[in-house]
């Protein structure tokens, strides 16, 4: 019999813990809004009362279809009855439709942290439960630091949970709040607990600092447990929380159909999107590496790996790409041969006999250029510009004749240190020369002012595009200052489509014109054909 899992996404609030994450309510309403076309069941919302940002995005209901908007807070205080407590007042009278309420579970805390008896904290969770379901549709129970708290005294730990389920909880939570459990532990203890808490009321939250967040919840949910909290990308503090992202597809695809979700075919679908959306909310460049959902998870790049999946994709793929919405992706570099080249091609909608020399030519120059230090994999946009080049494909949509960068630095009128770019460009656009002269946040974003101040009369496409990631590697670093630099920038536009380009030089900036040369040039032949 397929078994329910209900899936509960927590970024908007541990998500929003994580070092370097802030986000707006805009940020906000178009994360929940994703969340709720993938069917998740519970999209927590944030904590009222918390900060400024989250009283305001409560105060304006994302107005979620099919997902339970929550809210978070804590039970209520010692010393205080449920009703009179401001902070779970903050949470209850909340736009959300339901509430989960953090408590502790640990004896240690308890008595160290707390100061109170045990026997007032239990009281604390179920009064807490009691009144919440008064005034939402659901409450639940996070119980924090659980496994800590069932390893020191499991007796206690059981009892809070209880109170929590007698009192009118939907969900009680085992939280892994440090990360400090693994696989093995959660399953036998998980297991315990369902000796006394029905699985279909028990739910599981892992942290990821021993790397086995995902593990954990999947642990958890073969021991009975059958709610899954989680994060986008597993966004959160310190080393994040499970990812969602991959813990759905592992349900979904890899229990011969034991598990199911409230997203089907199409949601799965769009997993993949809804990844990369959040990254570039967040202005972040995606984790090439992620399970399911990375540009590489589905890469190929040894000439032999290729030829076989040519075959049967399933000889180094374990599921179809597009199922999560992601493709196969055939890299291109030093150890690439025919097939990677072929295959590569077709991807890039160039047709060429198979038996074309230019194709041997190719595939000597890539493995040339590598060996120089250019590195076709991440920069497939210089790759097919290279092959489509040398097939006479690509035209001369404009033809730089020079250009000069200034760094200038000093001491502005107010006396503060300051940095000014500016470049110089003279450039031939449709046989008219021009010069354009334009300032930037650096040499590089002064060249890509100048260049599009010359080409956007004539290519107003270039309007959309931009730059999203900037890498730059020293090769051969034992010449020091005299080594040879990689650039790779990795760019985007309006359609969401991000494309990779490779420029190599002694000279950075040299390098890095390269590098923006091809990725405008990819743009404008993307336009040109029509994508």
């Amino acid at each position: 019999m397929t078994k329910r899992i209900y899936l509960f996404d927590t970024t908007l609030r541990d998500g929003a813990q994580s070092q370097g994450v802030d986000f707006s309510v805009d940020d906000k309403r178009a994360i929940a809004r994703a969340l709720d076309g993938l069917n998740i069941d519970y999209v927590e919302g944030g904590w009222p009362g918390a900060n400024p940002v989250d009283d305001d995005f409560f105060a304006r209901s994302p107005n979620l279809n099919n997902a339970i908007f929550t809210a978070f807070g804590m039970t209520r205080r010692p010393g205080h009855s449920a009703a009179n407590d401001p902070g779970l007042n903050a949470l209850l009278t909340s736009a959300a439709d339901a509430v989960c309420m953090v408590g502790k579970t640990w004896d240690f805390h308890v008595d160290v942290a707390l100061g109170i008896s045990q026997d007032e904290n239990i009281a604390m969770i179920s009064d807490s439960v009691a009144h919440a379901r008064t005034r939402v549709s659901e409450a639940l129970f996070d119980a924090e630091h659980f496994f800590d708290g069932y390893k020191a005294n499991p007796e206690f730990a059981l009892a809070c949970l209880q109170a929590a389920l007698d009192a009118g909880a939907r969900w009680v939570v085992l939280c892994d709040t440090n990360g400090g459990t693994l696989p093995y532990e959660v399953s036998r203890i998980v297991g315990e607990v369902i000796q006394h808490i029905p699985g279909d009321h028990l739910g599981i939250h892992a942290h990821d600092d021993t790397g086995n967040a995902v593990a954990n919840s999947l642990a958890a949910v073969e021991a009975g447990a059958r709610q899954v909290q989680g994060t986008l990308n597993g966004l959160g503090e310190r080393c994040g929380n499970a990812n969602l992202v991959t813990v759905i597809p592992n349900l979904m695809l890899k229990y011969d159909g034991a598990y199911e979700t409230g997203l089907g075919e199409a949601e799965l679908g769009q997993l993949a999107h809804v990844s990369r959306l959040l990254d570039e909310l967040l202005n972040r460049a995606p984790d090439r590496h992620a399970a399911y959902v990375g540009e590489a998870a589905f890469a190929h790049k040894g000439g032999l790996h290729v030829s076989a999946v040519q075959k049967d994709p399933r000889t180094y793929e374990h599921i179809e790409p597009g199922i999560v919405g992601n493709s196969r992706h055939i890299v291109v570099s030093d150890q690439a041969g025919r097939s990677n080249i072929l295959v590569r091609l077709a991807e890039a909608g160039i047709e060429i006999d198979a038996g074309d020399k230019r194709i041997n030519r190719l595939v000597e120059d890539v493995k040339a250029r590598e060996y120089d230090g250019y590195s076709y994999d991440g920069a497939e946009a210089s790759f097919e510009i290279l092959a489509r080049r040398a097939l006479g494909e690509v035209p001369r949509f404009y033809d730089v004749q020079s250009f000069r960068t200034e760094v200038e630095r000093r001491f502005n009128a107010r006396g503060d240190l300051t940095t000014i770019s500016q470049a110089v460009m003279k450039i031939d656009v449709g046989g008219e020369p021009t010069m354009q002269v334009a300032e930037g946040n650096g040499p590089v974003n002064a060249l890509d002012a100048a260049l599009r101040k010359a080409l956007l009369p004539k290519f107003p496409e270039l309007e959309s595009m931009r730059l999203v990631d900037f890498k730059v590697r020293i090769l051969a670093p034992q010449q020091a200052t005299a080594a040879v630099t990689r650039v790779m920038i990795e760019s985007t536009d309006e359609t969401g489509h991000r494309w990779g380009t490779v420029g190599i030089s002694p000279n950075i900036i040299d390098a890095a014109y390269a590098a923006l040369d091809d990725a405008i040039v990819y743009k404008l032949l993307r336009a040109r054909n029509g994508a």
